[in-house]
This record gives structure tokens, C-alpha cells and sequence, in this order.
């Protein structure tokens, strides 16, 4: 069996072990969506007429949607560090090493896993967007696919983020805390009031952060709007993110697994 074929094989098998896991312990996902889901129906429902600044709740319901999509990637990952840790400190990493599989297939499996879990929970939370008065009518199938394909890239990129945060934690508990940034940065973003009404001294941090341009993008695109400079800014902070965690993962995971 060829090198390449090897590699597909095992990440199969290494993908299908995490989605058992996933089924069989389905809490903690569930867990991770509910703060997405809460804050969305918090901000719609308690502060949604304040916060539109008149333009009324329709409309902060389309402002708001795609930040609340983007922080339920963010959640989902906290899930794949917690994981990640868990092979590490369990010793299950230092039985995969005996044995002839291949060496990266273990990481891409829970890449992979944690990407299709992250879209399924953007499914969902979408959903109950839809169910409290979400509408795209002005995107194209076109703005459609691309911000399907955002969604994907940044899951990737912080999902790779999140494997490193998982390798370098002692334990679970240390790897979520790790990885809590992942859902906080949205809170310092634009993702529920725009740039403009926040202070001068603190909006250069909420502009220049991976989420506000990626939200920004996904707003556009599913309003049918313009995005200008940010959808280069997304993907740049996609990509650089993505190989920056690739890389740390994998020079972290050529060490012994941890005790």
C-alpha cells in the first residue's frame, strides 16, 4: 500500500473513532452550543430593541445572526482541544505509536471531525436564527456558497488552533481553559454592536482581531451587501491561522505523548 493510500485509510479510521466519541458522549457539543444559543436569544429577545437603535428587532436579528454563527465555531473547538488532551494524557497516543499506522492520521482525524461537527452546530444555531425571524433573501446562491465556504475555512483555521491548545494542556480542564479565547474574542468584536459606537482607545482591538473581519464578510455576504477589504482580511487571517496551527500541532505532537 502506497504512503498516500496508507494516510487515507488511517485518517478514515482515526475520523470515524471521533465521531463514535462525539455520539456516544454527546454533552459536552451540547454543552458548548448553549452559550451561542442563549446569548442569541439574550440579545434578540431582552436587548434586541435597544441595541438595534431604533431600526427594530429585524433588523439587529440580521446584524447579529452571523457573529453568533461565527462564535459557534469558536465553541465547538473548545471541544476538540478538551479532546485532544484527552489522547494525550490517557496514553492511547503512546499505544497508536506502536503500532503501523500512520503517524499524522491521529491529528487529521480529529481536524476533520471537529470541522464536520463545527458545520453541523453552524446548521443548528442557524436554524434557530431562521425560527426567531433570520432572513437572507438578498444574498445570491452565489454569496450563499461563499459564505459557506468561510464558515468551513474558519472552522478549519481554529480547529487546528485548538489541536495545538489540546496538546500542550496537562488535562482536560487546562485545555478548555486554553481555548476559552476562541468564543471570547467574538464578544470583543462587531459581532453585536458595530465598530463605530464603540470607544477610540478599545475599538483598534475589536478591528484588528481574525473574528471582526470574518464577521463582517459572512454579514455581507448573507445580506447581500458589500463586503469591501474584509473578505482579503478573512481569508488571510484563515489561512495564516490555519498554518500556523498546522504547524505548531504537528512539531508539538512529534514529541513523546504526555504521562
Amino acid at each position: 500500500m502506497s504512503s498516500f493510500a496508507l494516510a487515507v485509510r488511517d485518517s478514515s479510521t482515526m475520523l470515524r473513532r471521533n465521531l463514535l466519541h462525539a455520539r456516544r458522549y454527546p454533552s459536552l457539543t451540547l454543552n458548548l452550543l448553549l452559550t451561542p444559543i442563549m446569548l442569541l436569544l439574550l440579545f434578540v429577545y431582552i436587548f434586541g430593541d435597544t441595541m438595534s437603535g431604533g431600526a427594530g428587532r429585524d433588523a439587529y436579528i440580521a446584524y447579529i445572526v452571523p457573529g453568533i454563527l461565527l462564535m459557534t465555531i469558536g465553541s465547538t473547538t473548545i471541544g476538540t482541544a478538551v479532546s485532544v488532551s484527552n489522547d494525550m494524557t490517557e496514553g492511547i497516543i503512546a499505544r497508536f505509536r506502536t503500532m503501523a499506522i500512520h503517524r499524522g492520521s491521529v491529528l487529521i482525524g480529529h481536524v476533520i471531525g471537529s470541522v464536520l461537527q463545527s458545520v453541523a452546530s453552524v446548521v443548528l444555531v442557524g436554524a434557530v436564527g431562521v425560527a426567531i425571524g433570520f432572513r437572507s433573501t438578498d444574498a445570491t446562491v452565489l454569496e450563499w456558497l461563499a459564505a459557506f465556504g468561510l464558515l468551513v475555512l474558519f472552522s478549519l483555521a481554529l480547529t487546528w488552533i485548538a489541536v495545538g491548545m489540546g496538546l500542550i494542556s496537562p488535562n482536560a480542564e487546562a485545555a478548555s481553559n486554553n481555548a476559552m479565547p476562541l468564543i471570547l474574542l467574538p464578544l470583543l468584536s462587531s459581532a453585536f454592536v458595530p465598530l463605530d459606537s464603540m470607544p477610540g482607545w478599545f475599538r483598534p482591538i475589536a478591528e484588528y482581531q481574525p473574528f471582526t473581519p470574518a464577521i463582517e464578510t459572512l454579514r455581507g455576504l448573507l445580506q447581500g451587501t458589500e463586503i469591501g477589504h474584509n473578505g482579503w482580511l478573512a481569508v488571510g487571517w484563515c489561512l495564516g491561522l490555519a498554518v500556523l496551527g498546522y504547524f505548531w500541532s504537528a512539531a508539538k505532537f512529534q514529541g513523546e505523548p504526555q504521562q
